[in-house]
C-alpha cells in the first residue's frame, strides 16, 4: 500500500467509524491498515492500551535477554557524524539508534505475553514491540501527545531529583516539547502544554527505570474523523525519535545510521470507531537472518558525551515486566 492510499483509507474508515489497526514505518514506505475483524491472530497480536485481539494466556518462558553490544569505537563513529552536524548548527537534537544482537530466553510471541507495556505488537515472529511511549491520542475532538525524553535507573540515589535537575536532559526534553507543539499546530488549534516533565516508573527484567514525559493537547476541527490519515501523516515521523529541526535531522540520521529503521521508531495505533490511540514503536526486537536484534537509542545534543550516550543505549536493552 502506498502512503496516499493509506491516507485515503484511514480517512474513509475514520469518517465511516470503522474500527481498524494501523502501523507506519519510520520512512513511511510500508504503511499498513487493517479492519479489526480481518486481523489474523496467528500472525498479528496487539494490545493498544488494553484494546487487544488476544485473551490472556499463561505466561511461559523467561523475560531475561542477554545483550551482545558492539564496541564503543563502533558507536563513536556514528556519534561523531551526529556531533559534527550539531556543532555546525544543522540540528539541535538528533536521535541516534543502534542494533544490538541479543540472546533470548523465550520466543517473540512468548515475550509478547511476558512483557507489560502500553503498546504491544507482535508481527509473525518478525518483530516485537513493547513500547511505553504514546504518539498521539484523539478523544472527544482533542488531540494529545506525550513525548518521552529522559531515563534514569530508579535505584540511583535521589534519582527523581537528579533527572529533573539535569540541564542536558531538561534542554533535550524542552526541545522535543517545542517540536511536538509546533507539529500539533499544523493540525489543531489552541495547542498548549498541560503537564511538563512528569515522571513515570517502569519495571523491567533488569531494573526499575524512571522516565520523563510531558502532555501536549490541541483542539481538532469538528470533522476530524474524515481527516485521520492526513492528521497522522503530517505529524510523522515522531519528533521524539527524530529530532529538531526535523527534516535536516532526518538527513543526519540516515547518514549516521547507514540503514533504514523500518518499523522501528514508526507508529502503531488503534481506532475503535470513535477515538484513536497510538504509540511510538520503541523497545523493539526484530529477527534478521536468524539473529535477534534489540533496537535502542537516545537523543544527542552538543552537551552529550559519547561514553554516557553509549551506555544509555545499552541500558535500554530490556523487557518491561510486572
Amino acid at each position: 500500500m502506498t502512503l496516499p492510499e493509506f491516507i485515503d483509507q484511514m480517512n474513509q474508515w475514520g469518517q465511516a467509524k470503522v474500527p481498524f489497526l494501523f502501523m507506519v514505518d519510520f520512512e513511511m514506505e510500508r504503511p499498513v491498515i487493517l479492519k479489526l475483524d480481518e486481523i489474523d491472530s496467528t500472525s498479528i497480536l496487539f494490545n493498544i492500551n488494553g484494546k487487544t485481539n488476544t485473551s490472556q494466556k499463561k505466561r511461559l518462558g523467561s523475560a531475561q535477554i542477554e545483550a551482545l553490544p558492539g564496541s564503543l569505537a563502533e558507536y563513536k563513529r556514528k556519534f561523531d557524524i551526529v556531533y559534527d552536524r550539531l556543532a555546525y548548527g544543522d540540528s539541535f537534537l538528533t536521535n541516534l539508534t543502534l542494533k544490538t544482537p541479543v540472546i533470548l530466553q523465550a520466543s517473540l510471541q512468548e515475550l509478547f505475553y511476558l512483557s507489560r507495556a502500553k503498546y504491544k505488537l507482535w508481527m509473525d515472529n518478525h518483530f516485537l514491540v513493547f513500547s511505553p511511549e504514546t504518539f498521539i491520542q484523539i478523544q472527544d475532538g482533542k488531540i494529545y501527545s506525550h513525548p518521552m525524553k529522559g531515563t534514569i535507573d530508579a535505584s540511583y540515589p535521589n534519582a527523581r531529583q537528579v533527572i529533573l535537575n539535569d540541564r542536558k536532559e531538561e534542554a533535550e526534553h524542552t526541545t522535543i516539547v517545542d517540536l511536538i507543539r509546533n507539529d500539533l499546530s499544523q493540525v489543531a488549534t489552541h495547542v498548549r502544554v498541560n503537564r511538563f516533565r512528569y515522571i513515570e516508573e517502569l519495571k523491567t527484567s533488569k531494573k526499575n527505570l524512571l522516565q520523563v514525559s510531558s502532555e501536549i493537547v490541541g483542539n481538532l476541527p469538528v470533522d476530524y474523523r474524515s481527516m485521520l490519515g492526513d492528521i497522522l501523516v503530517k505529524l510523522l515521523p515522531a519528533g521524539s525519535v527524530s529530532g529538531a529541526p526535523k527534516q535536516k535531522t532526518l538527513e543526519i540520521i540516515q547518514k549516521a545510521e547507514g540503514e533504514k529503521r523500518g518499523y522501528y521508531t514508526g507508529v502503531v495505533g488503534y481506532f475503535d470507531g470513535h477515538d484513536l490511540d497510538s504509540g511510538v514503536m520503541i523497545r523493539f526486537i526484530e529477527k534478521e537472518r536468524g539473529t535477534f536484534f534489540y533496537r535502542s537509542g537516545g537523543g544527542i545534543t552538543t552537551q552529550s558525551t559519547v561514553a554516557a550516550e553509549y551506555q544509555e543505549t545499552i541500558d535500554k536493552v530490556y523487557v518491561p515486566v510486572d
